[in-house]
């Protein structure tokens, strides 16, 4: 048995929030699982652990993945939390790390409240410092900009839900059988359903005509108009996406409305064009169909694209989505990043610590994924907590570029917990990886003598010294 099994598995926050989530009091539930009140009492405040018979309970009674329990421990939420006390106000309370994971087994509901004022006091400082632009002025001691925020609830929103939504896999799933009988690619097929059904025709526009716009749809001439500088995997998805606007609309508008912290129209329009995008990428890849492909290829991203007429980045997106209980895939998180080390994108199905603010590690081979074009990389990463994750990169660029215009490129890295990794064709090494330690950010790593550290940590501090210069000029 391995240390993971015997470990005492303390998930009350996780048991609460199902509880939660499906109505339920303590003693309905204490009643549907078979044991006492006063015992489920126990196990919500953390003061006896879930056995594997009780594991084995809810698992049968909910349809829910024993790993979410088994993997209770939040380390996206105590990377969250930590990068907010590590800010210069707060840094001095120098807050237990003890105290951080029993604030977020306990009182998750306040942690997300501290986040999302943290949060709005960021976006007031840097806009009172001026790095907004030349209206900061104006603008200082106002609220986090529309924009910024509602960012900002999408992507947490989107964690919330292990980026997984059941309702649009399966109207997107029960479309694409509909839409398998039709010969032809899936393309010729989504163009005759907006022909017929909805009056829609769909044409490839020249970029001259459509200048810096990839998709406009006219509802006037119900003409969808998309340019010939998008791929042709770009080209079905638009297309996806167009469908799952006019027939999922209705769906994703239900979705939202039973989330109220998406209540504000900013939010809202974002999180609707994020879930019609989500339909769009379950109709070109149904949940089913897959999932059973991408365990049979070992998820290899690559031979998944040329099955299922995507791109990349497309499929390193869907595989983050893989969360259907009973049938679930191996839980990857996604981030994609510009050549300046940018993030644009970041999805996760499991707990990778993403840092909301600033870049991530250059010592992470998404960076090194620029230097080589075509090539995919794979690397061992070691948190400075100790936790191992396995992880891919690759550049891709998402357009045709007129020739003396500059490219748009970007590096996408897709990586799981190392205990997944035996599952990935791309893990065939793995035994004689050796692990490269990264950190969240260089301002949130305690790392000592890293030649890449870009910023002093505020965790630690500055160890300057007049007479030595080390490898990093911040002394650690």
């Amino acid at each position: 048995m391995s240390l993971d099994e015997r470990r005492k598995i303390m998930a009350g926050a996780q048991l609460r929030r199902l509880r939660t989530t499906l109505g339920l009091s303590q003693s309905a539930m204490a009643g549907e699982l078979g044991i006492s009140v006063s015992y489920l009492n126990l196990v919500e405040r953390n003061q006896r652990p879930l056995t594997a018979q009780l594991l084995i309970r809810l698992s049968e009674t909910y349809a829910i993945d024993a790993r979410d329990f088994a993997g209770a421990e939040d380390g996206q939420g105590a990377s969250e939390i930590e990068e907010v006390l590590a800010d210069p106000l707060l840094a001095p309370l120098q807050v237990p790390k003890a105290e951080i994971r029993a604030a977020l087994e306990q009182a998750p509901t306040l942690v997300q409240a501290l986040k999302r004022l943290h949060s709005a006091y960021a976006g007031v400082a840097e806009l009172g410092s001026g790095l907004a632009g030349e209206h900061a002025e104006a603008e200082r001691g106002g609220p986090l900009p529309p924009a910024v925020d509602a960012v900002e609830r999408v992507r947490a929103y989107l964690q919330q839900a292990n980026n997984h939504f059941p309702a649009i896999e399966e109207a997107a799933e029960t479309l694409a059988a509909e839409l398998g009988q039709v010969e032809g690619d899936l393309f010729h097929a989504l163009t005759l359903r907006l022909r017929a059904r909805h009056g829609i025709r769909v044409q490839v526009m020249s970029h001259q005509e459509m200048g810096v716009t990839l998709r406009h749809y006219d509802r006037h001439r119900r003409k969808l108009m998309i340019s010939e500088l998008v791929e042709p995997a770009g080209r079905c998805f638009q297309a996806a996406y167009q469908i799952g606007l006019l027939e999922a609309g209705d769906l994703v508008n239900a979705v939202l409305a039973a989330a109220p912290e998406m209540a504000d129209s900013q939010s809202r329009k974002l999180g609707r064009i994020t879930l019609a995008n989500y339909f769009a990428a379950a109709l070109m890849m149904p949940y089913g169909r897959f999932l059973a492909a991408a365990q049979d290829l070992g998820y290899d991203v690559d031979l998944l694209g040329a099955r299922f007429g995507a791109s990349w980045e497309q499929v390193a997106h869907r595989l983050t989505t893989l969360s259907r209980p009973q049938a679930r895939g191996v839980p990857f998180f996604m981030v994609r990043v510009d050549n300046a080390g940018n993030v644009s994108k970041r999805f996760s199905s499991g707990a990778f610590p993403f840092s909301r603010f600033g870049g991530t590690c250059p010592r992470w081979s998404l960076h090194d994924a620029f230097r080589h074009p075509g090539r995919t990389l794979t690397q061992l990463i070691e948190m400075p907590d100790d936790k191992r994750w396995f992880s891919i990169a690759r550049m891709v660029r998402r357009l045709a570029a007129p020739w003396g215009e500059p490219e748009a490129a970007f590096a996408v890295a897709l990586g799981c917990e190392e205990r997944f990794a035996s599952q990935l064709t791309y893990a065939r090494g793995l035994r004689e990886m050796r692990p490269t330690g990264i950190g969240v950010t260089c301002r949130l790593c305690e790392r000592a003598n890293c030649p890449s550290r870009a910023a002093p940590s505020i965790l630690g501090g500055l160890d300057l010294s007049e007479a030595t210069r080390g490898l990093s000029p911040f002394g650690r």
